[in-house]
């Protein structure tokens, strides 16, 4: 690994002043003083670095006390901590900056002090610090007893392009446990990443404890078998396979996040991709189509046929589900839900007499505009409770309520229609940010999945489409990365596939880079070379720049690549 280099921050600040000076070296005499509104941060602080390089980090002088509204807060005077203090970590809130904005100030004299536009402004500033302080700052014990070389004497104003910057995980495909997902929500905060998509249900497991509907998972969160590899591949993994989350442990995770200033978007898969929910509850299915008592948890990949029936009963089932999410997903961290509604194949409906029903009772145009009354109800009964519907992009088909926000993944098309409609929208296009497609055109990738997507060409996504009216631009709440996991056994291949990429990533959603062509790629990857030592530290198993090592390769495992570059629809 070649020699880190020093103030290699990721993603790149707006700004930085350096005073070419010495600046601060923590010890064990430093200090925390933390005003009002920052006890998280001062927290997070004390158990990361602390732990780190041995720290006890005691509360400064001023700690929880202190004005953190004041125009003055974030010039030189010291609010909410004594005055020169000198080996202090200050923490402050400025309402004047940005919401999720910090200014981070380092001197040799006054010591660190980090202010934000808000809480999260200035948690991200913290992330900032740590960064800073070396990759060794990203341990979980002391491992060297020498001095710490300290933070040069400097200035750093930041505040991020977007207020949508998220990571979708698939927990459906291939199980992710609490931990694990506790880890990644530590992942995305250090890139600062403030949002969670927690896929939780689909055709091959559902994943939530639902208390009014115990077989959703005594039944539907196991599967008999796994296909292994692509679904073309032969081979079978014979092993019984499942897991769900208790209502505790989603509790615990939601938490955790909102420690972070992380939002959590809970995703419950409907109309389609719902072969788990119809396994454990078969009346939800299309009864007069197919015998639904013969439904297991789907073992293999793809797009289903198995979908829900439009009937009252229907409705009436998931509404209790939902009731149950939303006690789980606070508004005040989850104020977005998403329901799915991708890929909801219409042959069913197509040959059921109840569903024909509906569609003439509700005067409908065909099937399309019957999961269009289906998204509607939801959204309708998700708004009376204060809550916002998000879906995938196909939830455009046949009319889609205003108030609802749309998930662009075939590409930028659907975005664009949903903005300039007045709809707000997610850039997350499976060309440019879906991170299960492989990362290079070598035959050592592990089951390799779409089109080839480097570190580069993620750094060079652009999530707002050249020619959106100034209107519609303003709709675009930001951008995420998808990550489904049909091939992604374990913690370690999800790392793999993630990481660098959701580096690059992480920057384009933060910072305001240059048009795409024009971004210093070279420059980003001398950064990288200190970030693999911070993945190092964090044991993220990620894709080496010279390839796969030899236990991450999977060799024999049917893929299914594509070829040349995506197109760009």
């Amino acid at each position: 690994m070649p020699t880190p280099t020093p103030m290699a921050l990721i993603p790149a600040p707006g700004r930085i002043g350096e005073a070419g000076r010495c600046g601060f070296v923590p010890d064990r005499s430093t200090t925390i003083a933390a005003a009002p509104g920052t006890e998280n941060t001062e927290r997070w602080l004390r158990a990361t670095l602390g732990a780190a390089f041995g720290l006890p980090l005691a509360p400064g002088a001023g700690s929880g006390v202190g004005a953190g509204n004041t125009a003055g807060a974030g010039n030189a005077g010291h609010a909410g901590s004594a005055a020169g203090a000198g080996n202090t970590v200050e923490l402050v809130i400025d309402r004047d900056l940005a919401p999720e904005g910090y200014r981070l100030s380092v001197d040799p004299e006054s010591g660190i002090r980090v202010t934000g536009g808000s809480a999260a402004g200035v948690f991200w500033g913290a992330q900032t610090l740590r960064q800073l302080l070396g990759p060794d700052a990203f341990r979980r014990a002391p491992v060297t007893a020498e001095a710490h070389p300290g933070i040069p004497a400097l200035e750093i104003e930041d505040a991020p392009r977007f207020a949508w910057r998220g990571l979708m995980l698939d927990v459906s495909r291939h199980f992710m446990p609490k931990d694990d997902v506790l880890r990644y929500l530590d992942l995305l905060a250090a890139h600062k990443l403030n949002v969670f998509h927690f896929h939780l249900t689909d055709d091959q497991g559902w994943r939530v404890e639902i208390k009014r509907h115990p077989r959703l998972t005594e039944v539907g969160a196991w599967r008999a078998r796994t296909k292994y590899g692509h679904r073309a591949s032969e081979l079978w993994d014979e092993t019984p396979y499942g897991g769900y989350y208790t209502q505790d442990d989603i509790r615990e995770i939601v938490a955790y996040a909102a420690e972070r200033h992380i939002s959590v978007v809970p995703e419950i898969d409907i109309p389609g991709h719902s072969q788990a929910a119809i396994s454990a509850y078969p009346e939800l299915g299309n009864t007069d189509v197919i015998d639904t008592t013969t439904l297991s948890v789907w073992d293999t990949w793809g797009i289903n046929p198995n979908v829900l029936a439009p009937t009252d009963n229907t409705l009436r089932f998931f509404e209790g589900v939902f009731e149950e999410i939303l006690e789980l997903f606070p508004a005040t961290t989850s104020p977005f839900i998403h329901v799915g509604g991708d890929e909801c194949l219409k042959d069913q409906w197509r040959k059921s007499p109840t569903a024909q029903a509906r569609i003439a009772e509700l005067g409908l145009a065909d099937e399309d505009g019957l999961q269009a009354w289906f998204i509607g109800h939801f959204d309708t009964w998700l708004t009376e409770r204060g809550r916002r519907l998000i879906g995938w992009d196909e939830i455009l088909e046949g009319g889609l309520p205003q108030g609802a926000a749309v998930s662009s993944w075939r590409g930028y098309a659907g975005g664009i229609a949903a903005a300039e409609a007045g709809h707000d929208v997610v850039m997350c296009p499976e060309q440019q940010v879906y991170l299960d497609h492989r990362q290079h055109a070598g035959p050592d990738e592990p089951m390799p999945i779409g089109f080839v997507r480097t570190l580069e060409d993620v750094y060079r996504f652009e999530p707002v489409p050249p020619g959106l009216s100034e209107e519609a631009a303003r709709h675009i709440l930001g951008t995420q990365a998808n990550v489904w996991t049909e091939v992604m056994q374990n913690r370690a291949r999800v790392d793999y596939q993630v990481f660098p990429r959701l580096a690059a990533f992480a920057e384009v959603a933060w910072s305001a880079l240059p048009a795409s062509a024009d971004r210093d790629f070279a420059g980003f990857e001398r950064r990288m070379t200190t970030h693999y030592a911070r993945l190092d530290a964090l044991g993220v198993d990620y894709r080496p720049p010279g390839g796969p090592l030899p236990w991450q390769r999977r060799p024999g495992i049917l893929g299914r690549p594509l070829e040349g570059p995506p197109p760009n629809v």
